[in-house]
């Protein structure tokens, strides 16, 4: 039953910055027992990290990283969703688009024998990048939203890159638009759908 407690405390946390603090107050347990039982899950490939990106230009970024399940399925069951039409109305929902998303792009590069390099970015404005795919000396921006209507707006924090010494490459909106479409010279709007 303690593990159950810990897990699910885990799973409610998906998509989010790892906090032990916060996984130990609502599994009852120590910092310590947690830091050991999250490095069990990630080793069973039950969980997996999503890690900050920085270099020397871009200091302000937060050093934690981001937790997520290997199997979506498992997190909305640990997280008592009984149906997809109550998890997708449900305030977990744009947690677990991102869980399911960030998983999918993993598994694509695993599935072609391909290291990822894939990482998100915060700063301590709280300026966020869902992902970021460094390939080829260059940053692809990605940001992962449930609308059907993405606007400029969403793609304003990839300029932060630009104070990078990488070049930033095309980004991108990861939405539940139905058609590839363009949102500007560097940007698109991709279907989920396409993952």
């Amino acid at each position: 039953m303690k593990f159950l407690k810990f897990i699910t405390a885990v799973a409610a946390r998906t998509s989010q910055v790892v906090n032990y603090a916060d996984i130990a107050q609502d599994a009852d347990m120590n910092q310590v027992t947690v830091k050991k039982w999250l490095s069990i899950l990630e080793t069973l490939g039950i969980i997996f990290y999503l890690h900050p990106y920085s270099n020397n230009t871009l200091k302000r970024t937060i050093k934690t990283p981001k937790l997520y399940f290997a199997d979506t399925g498992l997190c909305a069951y640990l997280t008592k969703w009984s149906s997809p039409q109550t998890l997708e109305s449900g305030a977990m929902n744009g947690a677990m688009l991102e869980n399911y998303v960030v998983n999918e792009i993993f598994k694509s590069y695993h599935n072609s024998a391909k290291t990822p390099f894939i990482y998100y970015y915060r700063d301590k404005d709280m300026k966020e990048i869902d992902l970021l795919i460094e390939a080829d000396g260059k940053l692809s921006p990605i940001e992962i939203k449930k609308t059907a209507s993405p606007t400029p707006q969403l793609i304003r924090v990839f300029k932060t890159l630009d104070k990078g010494n990488v070049k930033r490459g095309n980004g991108a909106v990861l939405c539940m638009k139905e058609k590839l479409m363009a949102l500007d010279r560097q940007n698109y709007i991709i279907p989920i759908s396409l993952i």
